[in-house]
């Protein structure tokens, strides 16, 4: 899913969250919709690492094109392949999260946001990719082993 379709739904899923609940205050509201569009700074990072490259707009563009190139496969050809490894995008992160609550509330707000986020990814990934990825850190990592990784202008 893409940053403009994360910061869209996030602000309406924040806001519905303050109209709901007003007592979670802007601070609340505003920790959830930075959090549901911060947590996707490891597609960044792996970019980082990939290709030694700190450049923001290189590192968006060679994201986009290589989800382009996995939706342009024959959905049987994605189930072999995968983009990169996403070390935030997975339940383990929500349950480190869920145990912080314990210290602060605002790691509650932060908690609602990347579990918003999370649901809308594997919501586009069962759409577009036929297959939930980004569920568990842990086995995406022992399942990508096996995996080609696809990256634009590669053949698989």
């Amino acid at each position: 899913m893409y940053p403009k379709q994360h910061l869209f739904l996030g602000a309406i899923f924040a806001t519905a969250l303050f109209l709901l609940f007003p007592k979670i205050g802007f601070l609340g509201a505003s920790l959830v919709l930075i959090s549901s569009i911060l947590i996707d700074i490891d597609h960044y990072l792996y970019y980082v690492y990939k290709k030694r490259d700190f450049n923001l707009k290189n590192a968006y563009f060679w994201i986009i094109g290589n989800g382009k190139a996995m939706c342009s496969l024959p959905k049987n050809k994605r189930n072999q392949c995968y983009m990169e490894f996403f070390f935030l995008h997975g339940i383990e992160i929500l349950l480190i999260l869920f145990l912080l609550i314990k210290f602060s509330n605002y790691f509650l707000f932060i908690f609602a946001g990347v579990s918003f986020h999370l649901i809308l990814d594997i919501t586009h990934q069962t759409t577009y990719r036929n297959r939930i990825d980004r569920f568990s850190v842990i086995y995406d990592f022992f399942k990508y082993k096996k995996l080609t990784q696809l990256e634009r202008g590669k053949n698989i």
